[in-house]
């Protein structure tokens, strides 16, 4: 499994949503290295990870998140998921409780009860079930990336190395997930980031705020739901301001 880890302190973990791999949070590990131990890591079947023979899904992911943990001699962390992987952070902290610190969930959900984003999801299924992987890549690096020309190379250059069938299944799973009502189980802090123009996911933003015991919801104002790539200095300054009252509060701050 393909991963990068730099920087020193409090360890956080990110998790990408299919097709897009680690290089989604290239912002965030520059920027954030200064002051904490940032991780990013291609999900199997993704970018320069090896293909899984084994099915995708979000406790296979939480395995390799732990093992990676393990070999790494990294004891806990803060887990930052994009997307889909705000799911994964969520199913981490129920699964690996005593690994974690917190959770961080950008543009996320606990489960996906519209139309329109079941529409979404279920096209990414389709087109990697077919084999069009360069089309979504395309597609989603455009929308991360857009003017950045250098970005929207590299962003499509890693995406279209997807495994198809890995994809497929990393969609399909995402289609189906549903922690909504063990939510009230998750006792870590956690905060939500979602942007202010991304109103198909508002009622996620509010169904986790009122579900999680200790969550922090903001809004990034003018930014949809491309946080990571597009309100990168805004969203790194809401995680480093987190993390820095999560450790103040805890009985070692």
């Amino acid at each position: 499994m393909y991963y990068t880890d730099c920087g020193q302190g409090s360890t956080i973990i990110f998790v990408h949503p299919p097709v897009l791999t680690s290089l989604n949070f290239l912002y965030q590990m520059k920027q954030l290295s200064a002051d904490f131990r940032t991780i990013s890591f291609d999900i199997r079947g993704h970018g320069s990870s090896k293909p899984s023979r084994e099915e995708i899904t979000y406790p296979l992911i939480v395995e390799d998140i732990r093992q990676l943990m393990n070999q790494l001699k990294i004891e806990k962390a803060f887990l930052c998921g994009y997307s889909t992987g705000g799911s994964i952070v969520l199913d981490f902290l129920l699964t690996c409780p005593e690994r974690a610190f917190g959770g961080i969930v950008i543009s996320g959900m606990s489960e996906v009860n519209d139309k329109k984003l079941r529409n979404k999801i279920a096209r990414g299924v389709f087109l990697s079930r077919i084999g069009a992987i360069g089309a979504i890549a395309l597609s989603i690096s455009w929308n991360q990336a857009k003017a950045r020309l250098s970005l929207l190379r590299s962003l499509f250059t890693d995406a279209k190395k997807a495994n198809a069938k890995n994809a497929e299944q990393y969609y399909q799973y995402s289609l189906h997930y549903n922690c909504t009502a063990q939510l009230d189980r998750i006792h870590h802090p956690v905060l939500l980031v979602y942007g202010e123009k991304d109103t198909l996911f508002h009622p996620y933003a509010q169904l986790l705020q009122e579900r999680l015991p200790r969550s922090e919801l903001v809004f990034i104002k003018e930014t949809k739901h491309q946080i990571p790539t597009k309100a990168a200095g805004k969203v790194n300054e809401f995680i480093r301001q987190f993390i820095y009252r999560c450790e103040s509060s805890s009985p070692q701050g």
